[in-house]
Formats: structure tokens, sequence, C-alpha cells
């Protein structure tokens, strides 16, 4: 919104929280108006690093070797990777995932329950497949557009979407700035979401509109304190990695329990 309509941070990040409120009223409609709405931004997201990858036109060559014999390139890029991945498997996720799973079809029947397994299997590969692709566009947009022009030190995203325009034209700094919104909107729902399901752990009962807004308190902090939102992204997301073993390895352990999972 800040890049967009040059709304200024904090107002934006107080109309993304209203906006996030608005669309979680989606689920008294059940999950699927909201599966539809996060879908729907995902592919805005997609469609967006598609077409300024194409304008950008990479080096494929390169690419593929990169693909085949990867490599980090100073610490930092240690640090971005280790964001990358707690930004694509982030472990809040995993939990809402499967809380979503239990309610989507109830059965016992074991054959209706194996295709449902196969069709999760099916779902999980579409969803990461996706993710794993849009930061591989995101990568390859950045270094084709700017490092292939010796622009080595974009520290910013708003540095990113002003060095767009001169590079790939003014559409391509408009796309970027969508992408974002809805990069965005889609975060912050699905960690709102996530968090409306954490009474069950805490077995005690607290309104859904409290679990929420406590959520998106620390973000807002940050942006009123002026802290630099982009570093603050970034350390963000390397927490998050860290948090996986914390949700896949009880996970793994749970779901390795003859006793707990029978036949499955």
């Amino acid at each position: 919104m800040y890049l967009l309509f040059d709304i200024p941070l904090l107002p934006a990040g107080i109309l993304t929280a209203i906006a996030t409120f608005i669309i979680l009223g989606l689920e008294r409609y059940g999950f699927r108006p909201l599966e539809a709405v996060i879908t729907a931004f995902v592919g805005v997201i997609a469609a967006a690093y598609l077409i300024e990858t194409v304008i950008a036109r990479p080096d494929w060559g390169a690419i593929g070797h990169a693909l085949v014999v990867p490599r980090f390139q100073g610490t930092e890029s240690v640090l971005l990777a280790a964001g990358i991945l707690g930004a694509t498997v982030m472990p809040h996720v995993i939990f809402l995932h499967s809380a979503l799973t239990q309610g989507r079809i109830v059965t016992r029947d074991p054959v209706q329950l194996k295709r449902l397994y196969r069709f999760e299997l099916l779902d999980i590969l579409i969803a990461m497949g996706a993710a794993g692709l849009i930061n591989m566009a995101m990568l390859i947009m950045a270094a084709s557009t700017f490092y292939a022009q010796g622009l080595t030190e974009i520290g910013t995203i708003e540095e990113a979407h002003r060095t767009l325009a001169p590079l790939l034209g003014s559409a391509s700094s408009w796309i970027f700035a969508v992408s974002l919104l809805a990069s965005g909107l889609s975060s912050a729902t699905v960690g709102r979401w996530r968090a409306s399901d954490h009474g069950r752990f805490l077995r005690r009962h607290i309104p859904p509109w409290i679990r929420r807004l406590v959520t998106m308190i620390p973000s807002l902090i940050v942006i009123a304190m002026g802290l630099d939102p982009t570093w603050t992204l970034v350390l963000s997301q390397v927490v998050l990695s860290f948090g996986l073993p914390f949700a896949v390895v009880p996970l793994v352990i749970f779901t390795a329990r003859r006793d707990l999972m029978g036949v499955w």
C-alpha cells in the first residue's frame, strides 16, 4: 500500500490489519471461501513474478547449472537461504494444514481414507512446489535485473521498487508492488487464521478477534518504532526456519507410533 498508493507505513499496516479481519470474516461461510481467497493471492504472486522473470530475460543456462551445482555467495546468502526456508515452510502453517485436514472430510472407511491420503500428498506437493517456484522466480528476477547491472547493494524493498522502473519499465515496478500487496495480505491472513486454532492447545476459550489482534501487534510496533521493515522481515523468517524442527520432529515422532496411528 505504501509503494502503490504512497500511504505511510503505519496507516498502511493498520489498513492491512483491517483488510485481514475482513478476509477472515469469510470463515463463517466455511473454510472453502477463505482457501479460495488465499489461492487467488498466491496466483497473483505467481503471475507477477512469472511476468517479471520473462521481462528480465535471465540466463537460463546459468540457472540450470545453479540448480545442479548450488553454492553460497558469502555469509549473507546463507542467512537469506535460511530466511527463504522459514518463509516457505512456516512452522505454524504445518499445524494449520493439519487442523484444516481434520475437518475437511470425516470418514472411517479405509478405502476413502486411503483416497483422502493420496489427495493430501498431492495437495502438499502442489503447495510446496508452487511456493518453491515462486521463491526461485523472485531470486532469478532479482539476479537478472539488479546483479546483472552491477547493482549488488539493493538493501530495501523501496530501493528494489524504485530501481525496477528504469531497468524494466514502469509496469514492472507496479507489478512488483501488487505482488507484495498480495503476499502481505495472504501471509497476514494465514498467520491470523493459525492463531484462531491455538485455543485447542491451551484448552481455554479466548475470543478469536483477541487472538488475531495480539498476533498483529508486534508488526505494527516494528513499523511504529521506525525499524527497517525489510531487514526485520528477513530476520523474522530466519527465526521461523529455526522453529521448524520444533514443529516437524514431534510430528514425525507421533506419526511413526503405531499405537497412535494404527494402520496409518
